[in-house]
């Protein structure tokens, strides 16, 4: 008998020796929990969050849209200015209009001053007339570094630093004056460049005009892009705080509900593998309603379907080793009387049960052979139909053409209209049929009749094939209608010869019955008077689509 069942838990012990592929498993850089699906979980979350706010950051599309809204800005400003500047700005009575520079800083003092942009008015000959950081007293520059404790030594001066200065302030004013030189020509201009501070500016320059006269260039700049991009960043960063804890949440819950449990699981069946345990068992997992809870109920199942096939296994080993020993012993015995007796008749006999030993362990090999083929036969034959009404008619027909003087005779009734048709194994199915009419012609009388029947059973609406195999025999003890489906069951009624059966005709029935979605059953025919008249065995069978 196979052992109790042990449970296997997955927080037991690693086994003491690595299991197969144990060494790969554990040989990856990153886990998280000790889970590499725990890992992979956080790693992606954390990967997808970061390309989406690195992208955010680094893109330039909110650049180029803030520049661009800038200039059209400036643009509109600057067109307006310098048409207001055309006509004020202008030197009465002299026959080439020129701007007048006093009334300009003037106006320009009283009406422009605005926050974060400079103006400056250049005359015709490009010379600068004008700059709103003069007139407004406007001081442009960077926040003077902190101050020095007393006594410290002034920093070296770095003539590349100056030299690098220098050369920056200068590229800033030849920027410049190439703007004011294309806006000159009458052609208005807007781009980004640098300042002589080195800070990125938007710029627009746009001509004063009077009618079409171009009495100079009026630039706009604004300084502000950059920190208003680094305040939007900084608008950013509480919500990548906010989506950086929600992905390290959601892979914590993954990797508690789902990578955690795979690894339980994964545990438990290293354990079964050991065979420290027959079946998988985790309640908690098996209560969760979703593909875990699925996936922990089906390995249980299967397990305990495997531990159920072993115990059948060792059960069967044993019924075979104490019914092959019977004969062995039997036959030893008659060996070791034989050389003992002189009497022919007695030799005679003893010979005689040494043949009828040697035959009853030749059919029980043959049927534990067939019956250890059995479950292998059922899973690799591909189910298909099978007109059970043809099936039958042909095994009657093997039977009436063998048919022997003395021996009893198979009769098959007619055929139901209806279709008779099953979906699965001809060759399993034909051993049924011939395992009950063999098991009812050994129990009936010489000359009398085993009788084979298919019908349409409609009391059963899932199994409504039935086939019934019956004969006139001594019928079948009541408390044993169910165990003559047991391995190895040889119970027979006097005068019958011992050793012509196996014992597992019947229990092969009832396993390729019930492999077919079918059942399988034995009743007594009784006659009025309640006295037995034989044997019926009753097999029910669903249709094909119909599976039990």
């Amino acid at each position: 008998m196979a052992s109790d069942i042990v449970t296997a838990k997955a927080e037991a012990t690693a086994p003491s020796e690595p299991l197969r592929g144990e060494g790969k498993r554990r040989g990856r850089l990153f886990r998280f929990g000790g889970s590499r699906l725990g890992g992979l979980i956080l790693a992606l979350n954390l990967l997808s969050l970061m390309i989406l706010f690195g992208g955010a950051l680094a893109l330039n599309e909110w650049d180029r849209g803030l520049v661009e809204a800038r200039q059209e800005s400036l643009t509109v400003q600057a067109e307006l200015l310098s048409n207001v500047l055309g006509e004020l700005g202008i030197t009465e009575g002299e026959p080439v209009p020129v701007l007048d520079g006093l009334a300009a800083a003037q106006w320009l003092r009283d009406n422009f001053i605005p926050q974060g942009q400079r103006a400056r008015l250049y005359d015709i000959d490009g010379v600068l007339v004008v700059d709103s950081y003069v007139v407004s007293e406007t001081i442009g520059g960077s926040n003077l570094p902190p101050a020095l404790p007393a006594g410290t030594p002034p920093e070296p001066v770095q003539p590349e630093a100056e030299a690098k200065e220098a050369a920056r302030s200068e590229r800033a004013r030849a920027q410049l004056a190439a703007e004011v030189e294309a806006a000159l020509a009458g052609t208005p201009q807007a781009g980004v460049r640098l300042s002589e501070a080195g800070e990125r500016v938007v710029s627009v320059s746009i001509p004063v005009r009077h009618v079409r006269q171009v009495l100079g260039v009026l630039t706009l700049e604004a300084g502000d892009v950059d920190a208003i991009l680094s305040a939007q960043r900084r608008a950013l960063v509480p919500f990548a705080l906010v989506a950086l804890a929600v992905s390290l949440f959601s892979s914590l819950l993954l990797h508690v509900f789902v990578a955690r449990p795979v690894m339980r699981l994964s545990a438990a069946a290293d354990q079964v593998r050991m065979q420290r345990a027959r079946a998988i068992s985790l309640p908690d997992l098996e209560d969760r309603k979703d593909e875990i809870g699925d996936l922990a109920r089906s390995l249980e199942t299967m397990t305990l379907a495997l531990s159920d096939r072993m115990d059948a296994i060792e059960r069967f080993a044993a019924d075979v080793s104490h019914e092959i020993k019977n004969p062995l012993t039997s036959i030893r015995s008659a060996l070791e009387t034989l050389d003992l007796v002189k009497d022919k008749s007695q030799r005679e006999r003893l010979t005689a049960l040494l043949q009828a030993d040697v035959r009853r362990l030749d059919r029980l090999i043959t049927d534990i052979s067939n019956a250890s083929r059995l479950d292998a036969e059922l899973s690799r034959d591909r189910p298909r139909a099978v007109d059970m009404g043809r099936l039958l008619t042909e095994i009657v027909g093997v039977y009436q053409t063998t048919l022997k003087p003395g021996e009893p005779a198979v009769r098959l009734a007619p055929l139901p209209a209806e279709a008779t048709r099953v979906l699965g194994r001809d060759g399993p199915l034909g051993q049924v049929v011939r395992n009950l009419i063999d098991n009812a012609r050994s129990f009936s009388p010489a000359d009398s009749e085993v009788r084979v029947a298919l019908s349409r059973d409609a009391a059963d609406p899932d199994r409504p094939l039935r086939i019934v195999v019956e004969d006139d025999g001594p019928g079948i003890p009541s408390e044993n209608l169910e165990t003559v489906f047991e391995r190895f069951y040889t119970s027979r009624p006097k005068g019958t010869a011992f050793g012509a059966n196996s014992g597992l005709g019947l229990s092969i029935v009832r396993q390729i019955v019930e492999a077919h979605g079918g059942k399988v059953w034995a009743v007594n025919r009784k006659a009025e008077d309640d006295t037995v008249q034989g044997a019926r065995f009753e097999i029910n069978l669903p249709l094909p689509g119909r599976r039990a």
